[in-house]
């Protein structure tokens, strides 16, 4: 008989202080949920905007109703912009003295001819996926720190995308800046794997394929909608919020660093099927 230290707690986060950015819907959203109802004490989440049916206050509002002993916390902060997310790490610091778990889930995109890309794209992709993604973990560095240890680190883990590891979308519904960014992304988080690990900090990535969502549907309709994309898949289905769920939780309860976990039914491996030329 193996004897398996604390087996039980797996896959749980009992107790844990997590934050989310891009935390209001989509993925974010879907991540929050899966926190609180493995047992997080404590879930920050983030995004711009706090009204509206898109923003952080209607979010935290489900979350707190999930009934969980848990609570979800809304700051809203534009994590593309260093000031911002210092602001964002100093408000976490009034009430909660370490940080267990950072997802740097925010994300922006473009798509058009490659000729037809204007300049300001390409800035608003690399300052959020990327530059923020960078300063983001460095100023909340001293929380992560004071919160792991070597038999139970913290964590870092960046959602990055299935755009990151081949050419998805080029010609007219071109994607080209947002695929660099998200190779970057990966890159960052095997450095951050290499660099913080010492310190007791873990850094993964989470690379999703197509989950229907505001980021993500204009350009499934553009490629034929979901039947048809379904039909591509080698699962038949695109992704959903279990998926992601259970991926999260996954990545929260194994020693994994360095690693890329890719949520797409094994679709990447279809090269350039995605591709509308």
């Amino acid at each position: 008989m193996s004897e398996l230290r604390d087996f039980d707690k797996l896959f749980r986060l009992d107790g844990k202080v997590a934050l989310i950015t891009g935390g209001s819907r989509g993925l974010g959203l879907h991540t929050a949920t899966a926190f609180l109802r493995a047992g997080a004490r404590k879930v920050f989440i983030t995004a711009r905007k706090a009204e509206g049916e898109q923003g952080i206050d209607q979010a935290v509002v489900k979350l707190n109703n999930l009934g969980t002993k848990g609570t979800a916390v809304g700051i809203p902060a534009n994590v593309a912009n260093t000031e911002d997310i210092q602001r964002l790490v100093n408000k976490i610091k009034e009430t909660e003295p370490r940080l267990d778990i950072l997802v740097a889930n925010a994300g922006a995109t473009w798509g058009s001819r490659f000729e037809d890309a204007p300049d300001q794209s390409s800035i608003k992709i690399l300052d959020l996926n990327v530059r923020g993604v960078f300063n983001l973990v460095k100023l909340s560095l001293p929380l992560l720190e004071a919160a792991g240890t070597r038999r139970d680190p913290s964590r870092v883990i960046i959602v990055s995308s299935t755009a990151g590891r081949n050419v998805p979308h080029v010609g007219e519904n071109g994607t080209i800046m947002y695929s660099v960014s998200k190779a970057a992304a990966h890159h960052l988080g095997r450095n951050l794997a290499i660099e913080l690990g010492p310190r007791n900090i873990t850094s993964n990535i989470v690379a999703p394929g197509f989950f229907p969502s505001k980021l993500a549907q204009g350009l499934i309709n553009k490629l034929g909608g979901t039947d048809e994309l379904e039909d591509a898949n080698p699962r038949k289905r695109l992704g959903e919020p279990e998926d992601i769920a259970g991926v999260m939780i996954l990545t929260n309860s194994e020693i994994r660093n360095g690693v890329d976990i890719t949520v797409d039914g094994g679709m990447v491996l279809s090269a350039g099927r995605h591709s509308k030329l």
